[in-house]
């Protein structure tokens, strides 16, 4: 037993390190040091007599002997996959680590919580959770399941099921309102102090969907430019001007007034929320749990109501007067 063990030992990091190209973002990767990956590797190529890697200062290449091994391992850790996931399948509890990326705010806002709640019910579930915006190699990197907001390139190796769509309003305070006036039309926009979501520090245009459902580009003034969806929306309450954010984020502040809706006869153009996990022949129990969880609660929270808080008694009696 104890020979068995030692031969599988360093076996995944060598795999990933392979796969990652480097130590350094293995380490990433695996919760490791650099220092801690290059260990591991060098005890497996004393162990195997053979050296798997060639290494220059500046680059990190597999030897032939490391191409072959490489190749091997990855089936036989395919093998140990599937064969755990079998075992799995027949369980009526989720049990294990459920590793998943998904996207900083949204994730912190909409599916973290929810896989919280289901660690919470299976005692034998354990949660790894990473919040990042950039595309992840999901086979490469070890996750079970991540959720993207936007297009996802097409991959024989991996399945997507649909949550729902990213809906945006374009929204403002009452108190910018009142300053400056409320926009009645697209046209209008061009006239009022706005704020983009920045990418790469160039902003990010306002798209909406004409009678034929095509994306068009409306002109605005960016005066303010942010990478971060939770300030906008903080700004937005301080009255700095009109900005485009998802449902999710500002439904509760366009429920209770502190944000109002603007234009809400035209469609924002949205992007598709995903849920992908690595194509496998057996779906580990608890990745089908997971997935049925987030595919029932999730798609409520994008298609959130935004029912303006009705005027006050006095008020509409004013108004009529």
């Amino acid at each position: 037993m104890n020979l068995a063990t030692d031969r599988l030992n360093g076996i995944a990091v060598f795999v990933q390190a392979a796969e990652a190209g480097s130590f350094a973002l293995a380490g990433q990767r695996l919760g490791l040091t650099r220092s801690a990956v290059g260990k591991t590797v060098a005890r497996l190529e004393e162990r195997l007599g053979t050296r798997l890697f060639q290494r220059t200062t500046r680059s990190q290449s597999l030897t032939d002997d490391g191409q072959a091994f490489h190749e091997r391992c990855v089936r036989a850790l395919a093998e140990l996959e599937a064969a755990q996931a079998e075992l799995e399948s027949g369980r009526s509890e989720p049990v294990g680590r459920l590793r998943v990326s998904m996207p900083v705010l949204f994730g912190r806002c909409c599916v973290a919580p929810l896989l919280v709640e289901l660690a919470r019910r299976h005692a034998g579930l354990s949660l790894e959770l990473s919040f990042n915006d950039r595309p992840v190699d999901m086979v490469a990197e070890g996750f079970d399941l991540a959720v993207r907001i936007g297009d996802v390139p097409d991959s024989a190796d991996l399945v997507a099921r649909p949550l729902g769509k990213d809906t945006m309003v374009l929204c403002a305070a009452p108190s910018y309102l009142r300053a400056h006036g409320q926009p009645r039309r697209l046209a209008d926009l061009a006239a009022h102090h706005c704020m983009a979501y920045s990418v790469g520090g160039a902003a990010k245009p306002l798209r909406i969907l004409d009678a034929q459902g095509r994306a068009v580009t409306v002109p605005i003034a960016s005066r303010v430019l942010m990478d971060d969806l939770e300030a906008m929306a903080n700004a937005a309450v301080a009255g700095a001007g009109l900005v485009a954010l998802p449902c999710w984020l500002v439904g509760e502040r366009v429920r209770t007034g502190v944000l109002k809706r603007l234009l809400a006869r035209h469609t924002i153009a949205n992007h598709a929320v995903r849920l992908l996990w690595p194509r496998t022949r057996q779906l580990p129990f608890r990745v089908r749990t997971a997935i049925d969880m987030l595919a029932e609660r999730v798609p409520p929270l994008l298609s959130v109501r935004l029912a303006q808080p009705a005027p006050r008694a006095g008020a509409a009696r004013a108004g009529r007067g």
